[in-house]
């Protein structure tokens, strides 16, 4: 799909969402505004810039201001336009579960993939005094980076999608102290017919539990035991099998 028919696309599908019902999260203008520049084109404006790897309003801005006045020509200053935007803001929220829920429809079939990442703020001994995002941030250990940090940690359960990164259903912020396993037990609740993939963090006492009760197949790499240097026959061929029918359906 070339630019033009993506930003077409991205607009028609706005004003489909925002017309039926995305109007009521924006804020009212007064009876007075300019509304010549519409919310769906605010809207359209944005996203597109996004989708084509711009990550700061200005810059979202200038490239339309340089490239797009054809297709939004009563688009206003930056000032104005900073400004509309915020009074949209509240449309995101709704409008990502929107599409989410299409994907979700769309990749029915596909299995989940799960994981978390840390976002550090502080690391090491600086973590001690780190004053940022107090209200959810916390001290943690990543085991991948063997470091200690003040940060917070993102959860993500997602549908595999063949020949890109899996789509996002699940997303979660968490203090770093959180387990993935803990955080993991709190979603797993929504999780049914289906199988999902992760790292042994995921594994559950009462798996075998889960997978009667929701159809749920928690598929996690088998742990070696207390001395045990290698694994058994048997249980690499289950992590070769399991994690190789996850990477060709």
């Amino acid at each position: 799909m070339n630019w033009q028919n993506r930003l077409i696309t991205i607009y028609l599908y706005v004003c489909k969402h925002y017309q039926q019902n995305l109007w009521a999260y924006s804020q009212r203008m007064s009876n007075h505004a300019d509304l010549s520049f519409s919310d769906e084109e605010v809207i359209t404006l944005f996203l597109f810039g996004v989708m084509d790897k711009h990550r700061e309003i200005k810059g979202i801005y200038e490239y339309a201001d340089r490239h797009l006045r054809d297709w939004f020509p009563r688009l206003p200053g930056y000032v104005a336009y900073v400004q509309r935007l915020n009074r949209v803001a509240d449309v995101f929220a709704p409008l990502l579960a929107l599409i989410q829920q299409e994907q979700e429809t769309r990749n029915a079939g596909q299995v989940w993939l799960t994981d978390s990442f840390p976002v550090i703020l502080a690391r090491q001994g600086r973590r001690f005094n780190a004053c940022v995002a107090k209200q959810l941030a916390d001290s943690g250990y990543c085991s991948t980076k063997k470091l200690y940090y003040h940060g917070v940690r993102v959860h993500i359960i997602g549908r595999r999608q063949p020949g890109s990164l899996p789509i996002p259903e699940y997303i979660g912020v968490t203090g770093a102290s959180d387990h993935d396993g803990k955080i993991f037990d709190q979603i797993r609740p929504q999780l049914y017919n289906n199988e999902l993939y992760g790292d042994k963090a995921y594994q559950r006492p009462d798996a075998e539990c889960i997978r009667r009760a929701q159809n749920l197949t928690v598929l996690t790499p088998v742990k070696k035991q207390k001395g045990q240097h290698h694994l058994e026959p048997q249980d690499q061929w289950f992590i070769d099998s399991s994690f190789s029918r996850a990477a060709t359906d």
